[in-house]
């Protein structure tokens, strides 16, 4: 893992536009987003995005915000590609199943995060949705869903990113979970 310090200093300094830190940044957190990137996409699905594309189409949507963003940690940062991943993979899952008119989105698993008699792992756009759902009730339990299953974080991250105590991200975390296994059995999407 990279040093934390100096990620923080070298997001502050790009924060304040110094075009050289983020390109100290990038070559600094490059190998880490490649494995958060490589692990997500190992664990299921059709995709046929590789890790490398899948970095750089989210380091375009990084670099490429209308406002800037006041970065505040490593934790942070992490936590803002992970969400701008998942979007990433949204809006490719969209596009293929736009491409079969509506037909064979992209299954994607997440690690223990099963609906289903089957226990079956729910697939990218309905997850997406019932994400954006639980953000309208409860932003923080979004966050941290997707802190932990995009970004790979540990609830030890997770508490530095948020402020929160490690018992309170379990907590929130269980009940983010079980919010969205009951809100995926009741999408009209999913099977039963």
């Amino acid at each position: 893992m990279s040093d934390t310090s100096s990620i923080t200093g070298l997001l502050q300094e790009w924060s304040r536009g110094d075009r050289a830190a983020l390109d100290e940044l990038t070559r600094t957190v490059y190998d880490e987003l490649h494995a958060i990137a490589r692990r997500y996409l190992n664990r299921g699905g059709n995709h046929t995005l590789q890790p490398t594309a899948l970095i750089n189409e989210t380091y375009l949507r990084l670099i490429d915000q209308s406002r800037p963003v006041a970065w505040q940690s490593r934790a942070h940062f992490f936590g803002i590609a992970a969400r701008l991943m998942r979007l990433v993979l949204v809006d490719r899952a969209r596009a293929r199943a736009a491409e079969k008119r509506g037909g064979g989105a992209t299954p994607v698993v997440i690690e223990t995060l099963t609906v289903g008699p089957n226990q079956q792992s729910p697939d990218i756009l309905d997850l997406n949705d019932s994400l954006e759902r639980l953000a309208q009730l409860d932003r923080r339990k979004a966050e941290l869903i997707e802190m932990r299953y995009f970004a790979g974080m540990s609830r030890e991250e997770m508490g530095c990113a948020t402020g929160l105590t490690i018992a309170t991200v379990k907590r929130e975390l269980r009940l983010g979970e079980a919010w969205l296994r009951r809100d995926l059995l009741r999408s009209p999407d999913a099977e039963t």
